[in-house]
């Protein structure tokens, strides 16, 4: 089966202008130094239709970058992000209308001035779809489809509790029909007992309508549950990658054995082994040489400090990038 997004050797840099006036250091004609942040560093991988990729990693580690990049928010420095054209029945359809995205945070993601109600039809008048009575009907529509009442549309979102917010963004990101979702920590602003209904919905709706998810968290627990394969993601790079039940039960890089370590288990009894790291995640404007976490990694030797370890097959589907990969 041939997937519906491909994306090959993306990388996303940003210029870090440092105001050396500021620092009194100021040199004459000299007032900015810049330096560049290695945001995302050639990541590649592939989506199929109806399939969940959930991608893990620390804060700072690039997961949103990435996300912004496949729904075409950010421009890549390098690499592209390509759509499989023999889905659109040969026809160039709009990025907008197969890619959508769900913000983190759904009271900053939705305009305060507006009601629901033109918060949901603003796409159909972007793209000239259907007209003002159709426009409404849909809008009934999408707000019966995540769960919320049609009188909904007369009100503002700061009418709104967390999570009847993010039911806004949601139907918001399916008003379009697209063929794949990016969800950016669509419930790590959300209290727990919300949470659950949220992914709920997600899953619902992924069913319904064949949905192809980007989902981006650090929460390990929640990507376990919704996801079919999942990538890790240290200092803008996969260092695995493999399905759901295969990474969590058999993880091969330290990190993600780390990172595994750390989920908590509903179990007075069941005592777990907590794989600590070392130090902090290093700059990503200036990055170690060799292997990015051998400065935190129990196993790293003098090649890890020299040599760049790549993406290997270590099981069948299961690819990681260390030198020293093995099951724990």
């Amino acid at each position: 089966m041939k997937p519906i997004l491909k994306v090959q050797n993306l990388s996303k840099d940003f210029i870090k202008s440092l105001d050396l006036v500021a620092k009194g250091l100021n040199r004459i004609g000299q007032n900015y130094k810049e330096e560049v942040v290695h945001a995302v560093d050639d990541v590649n991988f592939s989506i199929f239709k109806g399939e969940i990729v959930g991608v893990v990693g620390e804060s700072g580690c690039g997961k949103s970058t990435l996300g912004r990049m496949v729904a075409g928010i950010l421009r890549p420095s390098t690499g592209s992000v390509e759509f499989d054209s023999s889905q659109a029945n040969n026809e160039e359809i709009p990025s907008a209308l197969r890619t959508q995205m769900i913000f983190q945070d759904p009271m900053e993601s939705l305009n305060a001035r507006h009601t629901v109600g033109e918060i949901l039809e603003e796409p159909f008048l972007i793209h000239g779809i259907g007209n003002a009575q159709t426009r409404r009907q849909s809008v009934s529509k999408l707000l019966d489809t995540v769960g919320l009442p049609g009188r909904s549309a007369s009100r503002y979102p700061f009418e709104f509790s967390g999570g009847q917010r993010q039911r806004i963004g949601i139907a918001r990101a399916i008003a379009l029909k697209p063929e794949l979702i990016i969800c950016d920590e669509p419930v790590s602003a959300l209290d727990v007992s919300i949470q659950s209904q949220i992914l709920n919905l997600l899953m619902e709706l992924q069913k319904e309508f064949n949905l192809a998810y980007l989902f981006i968290a650090h929460d390990l627990a929640v990507v376990k549950h919704i996801s079919d394969r999942v990538a890790i993601m240290y200092l803008g790079k996969i260092v695995e990658q493999a399905s759901s039940n295969e990474i969590y039960h058999r993880p091969f890089h330290p990190y993600t054995q780390s990172l595994i370590s750390a989920i908590p288990i509903p179990d007075p009894h069941h005592s777990a082994t907590r794989i600590l790291l070392k130090g902090d995640v290093p700059s990503p404007i200036s990055p170690p040489p060799g292997c990015a976490f051998h400065t935190r990694c129990p196993k790293a030797s003098e090649s890890c400090q020299r040599d760049v370890p790549i993406l290997k097959t270590v099981a069948p589907e299961h690819i990681a990038a260390c030198h020293f990969a093995e099951a724990p």
